[in-house]
């Protein structure tokens, strides 16, 4: 069943088709409503959430990037580097699996709780200090309204749990599916988006050498599955193929950040990993000829995936 958020995004959204979008899901424990996603909303922009009241969930995933934060590897509230980029929330309610290399996370709610907890290396730095933050909660004029409406049923709604399930709440409602790329097949606007994003379209579907698609492919231009994309001759590790959409803001490019700009990450599959002997890689990976106008029109349909409307989409806001 549809989220009610979706359906009122959609028809906002003139442009587009009612079946074009999937199916989200949500957890039966964690239905979806707007009184739970608001309340996530004001969490995740709440900076007192962090151990030093320094950071908050957005500080890693900024809107205006496209819900990352435009690090190689992203920084803790304490000043500690962690070990991967920051993944894009957007269209994270399309997803089955939630991080870079654990395909057995696939609770969103339960990957909420892990920035807030984790301390090899501290991320918001929660862990210890848990009671007095959800006091913090229970005595703020704001969330003294918003943690009852959203959970009516419980006698007591100001816990952890339900912190979790308000975050993962908002997220699912992070959607985009207003790219020019989107406007062209599916809102029938024939000038939405450039020959050469057209040309590189091809390429990225049908250009059986390059193989594009066959890991970044459905709606959200990702297959949901881990891979070995050769960064390094030691890499044994798989990682999440991500999301497309917007990728032209989310640079710098992988899972440690490590590819600078859209042309070197095309230069590194048409080279066949930067380690192409890595005896672990994907065996798709087998490298590609590349001509200069192929490269243009691939970066040029890479950034016909981009919605601008949703970085400064009111709903997705720091509410404070």
């Amino acid at each position: 069943m549809r989220f009610a958020f979706v359906s009122s995004f959609l028809a906002a959204s003139a442009v587009l088709a009612q079946s074009y979008l999937p199916k989200p899901g949500a957890p039966a424990d964690n239905p979806m409503s707007g009184d739970k996603a608001l309340l996530g909303r004001y969490l995740f922009y709440d900076r007192r959430m962090s151990v030093n009241g320094t950071q908050s969930c957005a500080s890693c995933h900024r809107q205006e990037l496209a819900f990352t934060d435009g690090r190689a590897v992203s920084v803790g509230a304490t000043g500690q580097a962690h070990p991967r980029s920051a993944m894009s929330l957007v269209n994270v309610a399309f997803s089955t699996v939630f991080t870079w290399s654990d395909p057995s996370m696939r609770s969103l709610e339960r990957q909420a709780l892990v920035p807030m907890m984790s301390e090899h290396p501290v991320e918001l730095g929660l862990a210890g200090r848990e009671q007095g933050f959800l006091e913090l909660l229970r005595c703020d004029r704001v969330y003294g309204g918003l943690f009852p409406k959203a959970f009516p049923r419980d006698r007591d709604p100001y816990t952890l749990d339900n912190v979790a399930k308000a975050l993962a709440s908002f997220e699912r409602t992070i959607v985009s599916a207003r790219s020019p790329y989107d406007r062209f097949h599916f809102g029938g606007v024939t000038d939405a988006i450039s020959e050469s994003a057209r040309r590189g379209e091809v390429v990225f579907f049908t250009d059986p050498s390059a193989g594009c698609f066959r890991c970044h492919n459905g709606f959200n231009f990702s297959d949901g599955l881990y891979h070995n994309t050769a960064l390094s001759p030691s890499q044994t590790q798989k990682f999440k193929t991500p999301t497309l959409r917007n990728v032209a803001l989310t640079a710098p490019y992988m899972h440690d950040g490590s590819v600078v700009t859209l042309a070197d990450v095309i230069d590194h599959y048409a080279a066949g990993g930067r380690a192409p002997k890595n005896p672990h890689k994907d065996q798709r990976l087998t490298g590609f000829p590349l001509t200069v106008q192929n490269k243009k029109d691939l970066i040029a349909f890479l950034e016909s995936l981009t919605d601008r409307e949703l970085l400064t989409d009111p709903r997705f806001s720091d509410p404070w």
